[in-house]
């Protein structure tokens, strides 16, 4: 088996331009979704889904006061917290109440944060585990793949992503998700997603080279004053035994939409059957002992 190989997103330096949702829509001509203006965000594409294989978030945060320790936000609270300076100026030319704190320390125009999510390619995926006709198989490369000419749209990879990534397309029935371009990589080639980013925002490799790079990169944020940074899905520990795409962010996961303790559905699947033939076997011995007492009477 070759290398696991994966990706590793660092936030912190995508500019949001999209270009690898093109990229990826060229390559794997995938059709077009429809652009959905949803009067929140500059965002066209929402969400991940059966057509869309990488969705470029945008998250924008204003700076937001608590006059007297009670939160308070636009449109819902803001996850994180942090001082001000006391006295400091208000968005209306105002002066800030003594005491008060922003929701977030970003600076006093507030900030963006974009984020190129994809599927995890987790090392337990739950969809692979649920699919009754082998259609989803793991690669050579530890890629996680659905094979659209043998799914037959059951949808029961739906909800065993604990990350909503897979979805069924409309007018086809049949599931489908981000395939790492399983194409390219049998080719030598890297994802069109990770060519085609202009920032390296998006790195593709060896998954423990990848994990090496990142934490030296948090180390570097967190000199540099960003002790916010943080990695989401690199550890092998987690509720999916460690993630094939990985990310670093700069603000809590439910920010960017990403569950902070992800679980796959079917963890507790061995254990079950083990209880399940334990059971068996313990209703057949009872059985048979009855039998055997009844013949023997």
């Amino acid at each position: 088996m070759a290398e696991r190989m994966g990706f590793f997103t660092d936030t912190s330096i995508c500019i949001g331009c999209k270009a690898c949702e093109v990229a990826c829509k060229e390559w794997n001509q995938l059709p077009d979704d429809g652009f959905v203006f949803e009067a929140t965000s500059y965002d066209n594409t929402a969400a991940l889904g059966a057509s869309t294989w990488r969705h470029v978030a945008f998250i924008e945060q204003q700076p937001v006061w608590m006059p007297d320790g009670d939160p308070m936000s636009h449109g819902g609270p803001v996850p994180h917290s942090g001082p001000m300076s006391h006295g400091g100026p208000m968005p209306d030319g105002g002066s800030m109440p003594h005491g008060g704190e922003s929701v977030f320390e970003v600076g006093r125009d507030g900030r963006w944060l974009m984020s190129s999510d994809v599927c995890k390619h987790c090392t337990n995926a739950g969809c692979l585990d649920v699919c009754p006709t082998g259609a989803i198989f793991r690669t050579e490369f530890g890629t996680v793949v659905v094979q659209p000419d043998i799914c037959n749209g059951c949808g029961y990879c739906v909800p065993a992503c604990p990350f909503g990534v897979i979805d069924r397309r409309e007018g086809d029935g049949r599931a489908w998700k981000c395939t790492m371009c399983y194409d390219r990589l049998r080719g030598g080639l890297e994802p069109a997603c990770a060519k085609a980013c202009p920032t390296d925002s998006i790195q593709f490799g060896p998954l423990d080279e990848l994990r090496e790079r990142a934490a030296a990169r948090v180390d570097t944020l967190h000199a540099a004053g960003h002790t916010e940074a943080r990695l989401y899905g690199e550890s092998p520990g987690d509720g999916v035994g460690g993630m094939g795409a990985f990310f670093l962010l700069l603000d809590e996961p439910e920010v960017y939409g990403l569950p902070p303790d992800p679980v796959v559905p079917t963890r507790d699947l061995p254990a079950m059957w083990g209880w399940a033939g334990a059971a068996i076997a313990t209703m057949a011995a009872a059985v048979a002992a009855s039998f055997l007492g009844g013949r023997s009477r």
